[in-house]
């Protein structure tokens, strides 16, 4: 057992967090995947598509609600300039990024900027009033993947548009 199922994270599967929320347990999804943190800086605040519906089929089958979340301050703590195939490569990763800082800097690259970071959540959008077979209506999955992806679009948009400063608020 690793250190991060000790703290209670499982490898993101739909039969894990479908069990989970069957235990009445409270499951973050995000649906982006890698392609949301291995954004361009230029790309920032652009929600990347989100998967195949996966959490809406988690939804639809144990009846729970989705809760959108939004961020705000955390694609401006590294500003990735480009991407490295070579280095992806070479450490595994699915992309490298090459940032401001890193490698000019080395390590030092690494330390985030100390950005402020804003934390949102949305109304739930219910999903109990489907029968738990919906999660099989590929329709009705991509439809509830679009809603949620466009209310968390319209929330990053929302608290971009109070921010007056990346690093107070």
């Amino acid at each position: 057992s690793t250190i991060l199922e000790r703290g209670g994270q499982v490898m993101a599967t739909v039969d894990n967090g479908t069990r989970l929320l069957e235990q009445d347990e409270l499951v973050a999804v995000f649906p982006e995947g890698y392609k949301g943190v291995g954004k361009l800086f230029k790309d920032r605040y652009k929600l990347a598509r989100f998967g195949r519906g996966g959490f809406v089929r988690m939804a639809l089958k144990t009846q729970s609600p989705i809760i959108p979340i939004s961020v705000v301050g955390a694609e401006e703590t590294y500003i990735a300039i480009r991407k490295s195939q070579t280095l992806a490569r070479l450490t595994g990763f699915p992309y490298f990024p090459i940032s401001l800082r890193f490698p000019w800097f080395g390590l030092l690259g690494f330390i985030p900027l100390p950005t402020k970071w804003y934390i949102d959540f949305g109304a739930p959008i219910p999903t109990d009033t489907y029968a738990p077979d919906a999660s099989k209506n590929l329709v009705l999955v991509s439809q509830l993947s679009d809603q949620v992806r466009n209310v968390v679009q319209e929330m990053i948009y929302q608290r971009l548009a109070q921010r007056q400063s990346v690093f107070r608020g």
